[in-house]
């Protein structure tokens, strides 16, 4: 049976979690914000993905293995300027399946919040 192991790859949680999760070949990335990126939401989105990629890379994959993320988006209104950010950091990968949803509020003060769940190797052709 595979064991739990806990990645962290420089990302300081600001509460009791572990930023990822890898059992085997399932990788589980908790909600990264952004707010150390800047400001604005194209900002805030890149460090929140930048940080996804330094955990996957951690954990032996890329985000070309990704097959779920869910955004959480504090104002739907900038879903088009964190889909301009996202699209251009997914090019030339198969692309996920993603759920977004606009909530009332997010961890400290952030504009967007990005949870993922990646297959390792399941990207490589």
């Amino acid at each position: 049976m595979s064991k739990k192991e806990p990645i962290y790859a420089g990302v300081k949680p600001m509460f009791p979690y572990n930023p990822c999760m890898v059992v085997g070949d399932d990788i589980w990335v908790a909600g990264q914000i952004g707010i150390d990126g800047g400001d604005s939401m194209a900002e805030q989105a890149a460090s929140a993905l930048s940080k996804i990629d330094a955990l996957l890379g951690e954990a032996g994959a890329d985000k070309a293995d990704l097959v779920m993320v869910m955004v959480l988006l504090e104002d739907m209104a900038e879903f088009g300027e964190f889909n301009e950010v996202y699209a251009a950091w997914l090019e030339g990968t198969i692309l996920p399946a993603r759920a977004a949803y606009g909530v009332r509020e997010l961890p400290a003060g952030a504009k967007v919040e990005v949870v993922a769940r990646a297959v390792r190797g399941s990207g490589s052709n």
